[in-house]
């Protein structure tokens, strides 16, 4: 069983894979207008996602809801995966052997929150250009997650990134439960 059929969608995750699955191409069009905005400054989003946030969510949640969906919108078509961006960014780096991506990875660990729509942007723009797979779930929830005082997110995505296979598989065997196969 994949790890995608386990884990239940994220409400937002859901209902972006579903647009797509309808292929309503005005909605995803929408959404990709907030591609390189700060989150909520593309007011054509709030239509399709605002149902989703509210007076009560924090600007954690909400910056997670306008970048998924933005990013998401631009990659609708991104195959699945069980692992999180460390991982994927390591396969585009593997495959290209450019010192731009792991640059660009750097750079992207180190970004403030509010300035995650820009790194974001560009590394799944790097993603999709070699058709490499994007969890969705996990993305949303590492946004949620980025101003962590620990820093979480961006110590497991370099530790995905930077680590051996070993240490990349025994990470995917913790948070599954079972080893990928």
């Amino acid at each position: 069983m994949s790890e995608e059929t386990q884990t239940a969608d994220h409400a937002v995750v859901g209902y972006l894979k579903e647009l797509a699955k309808r292929q309503d191409r005005a909605a995803l069009a929408h959404l990709r207008r907030g591609l390189g905005k700060r989150p909520g400054e593309a007011m054509g989003m709030y239509p399709y996602i605002g149902r989703f946030i509210s007076e009560k969510t924090n600007q954690s949640y909400d910056r997670a809801v306008f970048l998924t969906s933005a990013l998401f919108a631009d990659y609708w078509e991104a195959p699945s995966n069980a692992g999180n961006l460390g991982q994927s960014v390591r396969r585009l780096f593997d495959e290209t052997k450019s010192d731009s991506i792991e640059k660009r990875f750097v750079a992207l660990l180190d970004a403030e929150a509010e300035d995650l729509h820009y790194y974001l942007r560009q590394i799944v723009g790097l993603l999709k250009s070699k058709s490499i797979p994007v969890n969705w779930n996990e993305l949303f929830k590492h946004i949620q997650g980025w101003d962590h005082p620990d820093g979480y997110v961006q110590k497991k995505w370099a530790r995905s990134f930077w680590g051996s296979t070993d240490t990349n598989k025994s990470q995917n065997t913790n948070e599954t439960g079972e080893e990928s196969q």
